[in-house]
């Protein structure tokens, strides 16, 4: 099983980027899926963003064609750019993987998280 390390939030400006990123420890990087949630102070975890073992992706609609989720096996690294960030973004971010799907089912295998901050 998979370790998950995320690292990159901070504070940012409205309309600014920042880019997260996992690391992930162990051989089977490859086989799992990958995705990004997010957790704001009083509200439950929600789903951000997605890639599959083939790289195919999906998005909250919140994020829709702001954000981007990446992988890069051989450096059993998964990212998530975000770009045109809005104060409602704010939260710590959360990386998970499974071997079936991070959206099909919860998630086997989570992350610490990460803060991100966004400024109005």
């Amino acid at each position: 099983q998979v370790q998950l390390v995320e690292s990159g939030g901070g504070l940012v400006q409205a309309g600014g980027s920042l880019r997260l990123s996992c690391a992930a420890s162990g051989r089977t990087f490859s086989s799992y899926g990958l995705g990004w949630f997010r957790q704001a102070p009083g509200k439950e975890r929600e789903f951000v963003a997605a890639i599959s073992r083939t790289s195919s992706t999906g998005y909250a609609d919140s994020v829709k064609g702001r954000f981007t989720i990446s992988r890069d096996n051989a450096k059993n690294t998964v990212y998530l750019q975000m770009n045109s960030l809005k104060p409602e973004d704010t939260a710590v971010y959360y990386c998970a993987a499974d071997q079936i799907s991070v959206i099909a089912r919860f998630p086997s295998t989570w992350g610490q998280g990460t803060q991100v901050t966004v400024s109005s």
